[in-house]
């Protein structure tokens, strides 16, 4: 696969989120709500599309728990194929529990569901105390105390990975991290991506899969071949639509199997949502690509 450009996710890609940010979602649903869903059916959500932010994966599992406890008859699998079907995203979950409900049992949801405690939660959780206070300014509730699930992401990038890469090629990197917890993890990786060349939450343009940010990091890399990598279905949607958005590039999507997708139904997974390479981790990714000379 030619390309002049290599723009990377981050979570699932560089750094292993199982053990931070989706237990961050299943516990700050659980603290807030005293019950949540299961570590697994997060996938459920994240292949339904839409959920590139985990703070709004958070509220759409939360109200499936809540929209349950008066009465809604579907499953996690059911709830998020309904949620795909309306094309993903927490205002489809929305509508899906609209649908599901009548007007009482919905206004009981609606008066419990409370996005701002719940991301408090997840912050509170994910950063740990000192970093809470650093980057979200606030002083933690006294059982949230915690060390901070941030400091528990193992490192899937290989050191040579990376000097290979940069060797090669352009480097960007399009998140939907926060610019500062995106630091953290590009330092703790041994990645050096200067600013202007990484696109996360804080940067005003829209989350993926809307192609703006990696045609933006396309512009900005003076790159005519770009090769987005990321661990979600979102992910190479993000390229195929950056593909039709941008004609004049070419664009592709490549999935790694160190996220929430693995083994054969990932890789089919990523097949059926167009994805142009599946590789077992970025550290095949070397052996995939062949540098193009944009003289």
């Amino acid at each position: 696969m030619n390309a002049e450009a290599v723009v990377l996710d981050i979570d699932g890609v560089l750094v292993d989120v199982a053990g931070s940010y989706r237990r961050a979602i299943v516990e700050s649903i659980e603290r807030v709500y005293a019950e949540t869903i299961g570590r697994s059916e997060i996938q459920s959500f994240k292949n339904a599309g839409g959920f590139n932010n985990d703070w709004e994966l958070t509220d759409a599992a939360a109200l499936f728990v809540l929209a349950r406890r008066e009465g809604f008859d579907r499953d996690v699998g059911a709830f998020t194929d309904r949620v795909a079907a309306r094309g993903g995203g927490l205002d489809a979950a929305e509508a899906v529990v609209g649908e599901g409900l009548g007007s009482e049992a919905l206004a009981r949801v609606y008066e419990n569901w409370d996005p701002d405690r719940l991301r408090d939660a997840f912050q509170q959780l994910y950063l740990g105390a000192d970093l809470y206070r650093d980057l979200e300014g606030g002083e933690p509730d006294p059982d949230l105390d915690t060390r901070g699930y941030i400091h528990d992401e193992p490192v899937i990038v290989e050191p040579g990975t990376i000097e290979a890469l940069a060797a090669e090629f352009s480097v960007g990197v399009l998140t939907g991290r926060p610019a500062a917890e995106a630091a953290i993890a590009l330092s703790r990786v041994g990645l050096e991506v200067p600013s202007n060349r990484r696109l996360t939450m804080d940067d005003p343009v829209a989350g993926k899969p809307h192609p703006d940010g990696l045609v933006a990091l396309a512009d900005r890399l003076d790159a005519r071949h770009t090769v987005f990598v990321g661990d979600t279905v979102d992910d190479v949607r993000t390229a195929r639509n950056a593909a039709e958005t941008d004609p004049e590039r070419e664009y592709r999507g490549v999935g790694v199997l160190t996220g929430g997708l693995t083994g054969v139904e990932g890789t089919e997974t990523f097949e059926r949502a167009g994805a142009d390479a599946v590789c077992a981790s970025v550290n095949d990714l070397p052996g995939l690509l062949d540098p193009l000379d944009s003289a």
